[in-house]
This record gives structure tokens, C-alpha cells and sequence, in this order.
């Protein structure tokens, strides 16, 4: 039981220390970020929260701190492509 405990205890800090490293969607260039390249991500339902949850994961993995979706498209195959900023 004290084990079980432990494992939440060590997965809600996890969860809770990737929460402030994630990167937050802007609709415009922030004052004074520099942009820093170009991620894209696909997923093969129509569901846009997961795209946008696939290009966030994608700049915080390259250590953005903002990223702002440049395209999107496609019907039961999205695409998109987000420009990232730090």
C-alpha cells in the first residue's frame, strides 16, 4: 500500500512539473520572442484539441515557450505546422 502511495505521489509531481514546462498557444508573434523554427504533427481522427495538443508537445519538446499554428487542414487525416518562440 505504502508503495501504491509513493507511485501517485511520484506521477502527480511528474504530471505537475510538465504542466510548467509546456509551451502556451499565441495568436501572434510575442513582443520580444524570437522565433526559432517550424514543428508539425498530424493525427489521423478529425479532432483539432488533438492536433493542437500534438503541436504544443512537439514545441515544448524543442523548448519553446509559445508557439502560434501557421496551417491546418485536411478531414479525417489532420495536418498542421505551428512556428515556435522563445
Amino acid at each position: 500500500m505504502k508503495n501504491l502511495t509513493k507511485a501517485f505521489a511520484v506521477i502527480a509531481l511528474t504530471t505537475a512539473s510538465f504542466a510548467t514546462f509546456a509551451a502556451t498557444e499565441v495568436n501572434s508573434a510575442p513582443a520580444g520572442a524570437q522565433s526559432v523554427g517550424v514543428v508539425s504533427a498530424s493525427t489521423n481522427g478529425d479532432d483539432l484539441t488533438t492536433l493542437q495538443g500534438k503541436l504544443a508537445a512537439k514545441a515544448a519538446k524543442e523548448g519553446a515557450s509559445s508557439y502560434r499554428i501557421i496551417s491546418a487542414g485536411g478531414e479525417n487525416h489532420l495536418y498542421g505546422t505551428a512556428e515556435i518562440y522563445k
